[in-house]
């Protein structure tokens, strides 16, 4: 049933996820850089968000493939907004002068180390997460008419391989052209690339169920084949 008037059981439980996950991932997680040894490769260094920031590339895809491009592209502006809001209030919180006493002036250096990213690297995040997830969006709807709903797992995991080598690119030259050398920015973003990625992958036994749930919970199994893919509206 492909009526855009209708309603849905769990499209916002959804949606409220997605941006908790988003939120949670980019400012709990980012600035924290992480360090684990793994077999046959070795110490690899990488953001601690990484581990979390792909599952909304997760619930992007099962809101495409359940619910069609169109209510994705509302999840991912409620998303970028959402992290609008959280930017400008974490540098007012920042910026507003501690009481003056011994407390609040050592908890404000941990404030503005936790939460005073510098422009660059909050434009970058907020650049990356738009254009890398609706690429994401964008490929897994085409990719689900052109294989008419076959191969669950090739649209969703290809379709994350488009959409983070997107989101990486952009982000890390954007946040740190410049300032690292050339080398380390392209091994970072592609050492994050396949972390991200690679999620997905082991992610994607959980994806079948989620999406066979919900298909079967809302009678619904969206195919954009007369879908307007403008990431500037927000109307379905």
């Amino acid at each position: 049933m492909n009526s855009t008037a209708r309603t849905y059981r769990y499209y916002d439980f959804v949606m409220a996820a997605f941006v908790c996950v988003l939120l949670c991932s980019n400012l709990i997680g980012a600035a924290k850089a992480a360090q684990i040894t793994l077999p046959l490769v070795g110490e690899v260094s990488f953001s601690a968000g990484v581990l979390f920031f792909p599952i909304s590339y997760i619930f992007g895809d099962i809101l495409t493939e359940v619910y069609g491009y169109g209510r994705d592209r509302r999840v991912v502006w409620a998303g970028f907004g959402a992290l609008v809001f959280a930017g400008i209030m974490a540098a007012i919180v920042v910026a507003l002068p501690p009481v003056p006493d011994d407390f609040n002036r050592s908890y404000q250096a941990h404030v503005e180390g936790v939460f005073g990213n510098t422009w660059r690297i909050v434009a970058g995040s907020m650049i990356a997460f738009w254009c890398g997830s609706f690429t994401n969006s964008y490929v897994m709807a085409k990719m689900k008419i052109w294989s008419q709903g076959r191969h669950l797992w090739m649209r969703t995991i290809g379709s994350t391989m488009v959409g983070e080598a997107v989101d990486s690119g952009l982000f890390y030259v954007i946040a740190f052209y410049g300032i690292w050398p050339d080398a380390q920015v392209a091994l970072i973003a592609m050492t994050q690339y396949i972390l991200k990625t690679g999620w997905e992958i082991v992610m994607t036994p959980l994806t079948y169920r989620v999406v066979a749930f919900l298909k079967r919970a809302e009678d619904e199994d969206w195919y954009d084949t007369n879908t307007n893919f403008t990431p500037f509206r927000v109307r379905v």
